[in-house]
């Protein structure tokens, strides 16, 4: 996923679904210098991360 797309779901009103290698995950901030975000397993809200974007898929409707 490229930087520009995760700004966009960032900034969206609505929830869209995104995986980190298969786990969904809540996006809440986009580091566009190292090409990283900061992230959340939904299912373990405490447990921020951060990763590279690369392992990031959007999923469809």
């Amino acid at each position: 996923m490229d930087i520009k797309r995760i700004t966009e779901i960032i900034n969206s009103p609505t929830m869209i679904n995104v995986n980190y290698h298969g786990i969904p995950v809540y996006l809440q901030e986009v580091h566009a210098q190292n090409n990283t975000a900061t992230i959340f397993p939904l299912d373990e809200m405490e447990n921020k991360q951060v990763v590279d974007i690369e392992g990031l898929v959007e999923l469809g409707p």
